[in-house]
């Protein structure tokens, strides 16, 4: 114990300080070093000088008359509220400082900072960029696609809340191709996929079979962006859609877009545009065997039969009336296909003046084992035809030995046909 004489002033420690400081009565917080340190990210205000230091011709305050008349602990209370209103000019103070005086203007809230990257959300740079081009081929009926690269950021995975695609922070990227309306098994393109990469380059061309005019004034080309997954489902990165009537005929048209999230497909699309499948015919009077040479190229966008999501499918052709019923022939079974190429040609021995007379029916099926097969759709060329059916069989008729190609649409009913194999 420390023995002081009659009218010798206190002395306090800072052990006797802070327990005055904080008992008894409320607890109040303990300030912080950082407190009375404020930092100021934009610089000072602009009237942090009159408030922070006393002009020059200020008088001093008497420090020991103002000790005499306050006990230890006042002086230590109002040393406190001096710093606290000297840095609540700056928007500092921890606690609640004093009111604002009716001149000046409440102090505005810090204004937020930016990300630590500097990194502005938006579809282009959460889900990256694709870049591609587009031919349609007219002459041929043939679209192509084809898929240079694409870019997918880093930070979709860490910053956009977003999980990764795989456990290092990468993906497997694929893009695949859709036709709208009808978006099917049918008329799905892939691209091969590419293993652990953010930034992949596929430089591959995909391509549309059997695409007419109609289809480039009513369809538009959905191409998808996903990461394959052996073990789970493959993931949705994101997508772009491209309405074929923006495409020139015969001339290459380049894009970069931005991928967007998935977007919903319509349901309530009009059924009529549902389609069986097209089928590429050739058709030919030689002179030289005296017949007429009907060529199976090709078949695109079948209808799926299976389970699986495909079909088996084969051709038959009829030439009718067949009196005799030796007119069928069949092409071989394409597996597990629904764009399949046959590249098969028969010959029907016929004097050129009867096939007026003459009805070419074509039908695809779908071949099982064990059970009927499965009607897929069929078209008949000749004389009662219509469009592009009719204006193929005359066009054989009028040009003798030369070969005619066109694409015909499927449909699920033949008139006065027998759709059983």
């Amino acid at each position: 114990m420390t023995l002081r004489r009659r009218g010798e002033k206190a002395t306090i420690s800072i052990q006797e300080h802070m327990a005055i400081d904080v008992c008894p009565g409320p607890i109040r917080p303990i300030k912080q070093i950082s407190d009375y340190f404020p930092r100021f990210p934009r610089g000072l205000p602009p009237d942090a000088g009159p408030r922070a230091a006393a002009p020059p011709d200020a008088p001093a305050r008497p420090a020991a008359a103002s000790a005499g008349r306050r006990s230890p602990s006042d002086g230590a209370r109002d040393d406190d509220e001096d710093v606290d209103q000297l840095f609540g000019a700056y928007g500092s103070s921890p606690g609640p400082g004093p009111a604002p005086s009716p001149g000046r203007p409440p102090a505005k809230p810090p204004e937020e900072e930016l990300d630590a990257d500097g990194y502005e959300s938006d579809d282009c740079t959460a889900l990256g960029t694709l870049d591609f081009s587009l031919l349609y081929d007219q002459e041929n009926n043939a679209l192509h696609c084809t898929i240079a690269k694409a870019k997918v950021p880093r930070l979709m995975f860490s910053r956009k809340g977003l999980k990764p695609m795989d456990h290092n922070g990468l993906a497997d990227p694929y893009v695949k191709l859709h036709l709208l309306p009808g978006a099917s098994k049918a008329n799905k393109l892939r691209t091969k996929t590419l293993r652990n990469t953010l930034n992949p380059t596929w430089n591959e061309t995909l391509t549309y079979y059997g695409i007419t005019d109609e289809d480039m004034i009513r369809k538009t080309l959905r191409i998808s962006v996903c990461d394959e997954d052996k073990f789970r489902h493959n993931e949705f990165i994101g997508e772009t859609r491209v309405p074929l009537k923006k495409l020139k005929p015969n001339h290459t048209k380049t894009f970069s877009i931005c991928l967007e999230k998935q977007l919903p497909v319509d349901k309530t699309e009009d059924k009529s545009l549902e389609e069986r499948g097209r089928i590429l015919v050739s058709l030919k009077y030689s002179s030289q065997k005296q017949g007429l040479l009907v060529g199976i190229v090709r078949c695109a966008h079948l209808a799926a039969m299976d389970a699986n999501g495909y079909s088996d499918p084969y051709v038959k052709t009829y030439l009718k009336p067949d009196v005799d019923k030796k007119s069928k022939h069949k092409t071989a079974v394409k597996k597990k296909t629904l764009n399949p190429e046959f590249n098969e040609e028969f010959c029907y021995e016929i004097k050129h003046g009867d096939l007026a007379k003459k009805t070419l029916e074509i039908t695809v099926w779908d071949y099982d084992i064990g059970k009927s097969n499965d009607f897929i759709g069929g078209v008949v060329l000749g004389i009662n035809a219509k469009g592009e059916r009719l204006k193929h069989w005359f066009d054989c008729l009028k040009n003798k030995d030369k070969r005619i190609e066109r694409w015909h649409t499927l449909t699920n009913e033949l008139p006065g046909a027998v759709l059983s194999d």
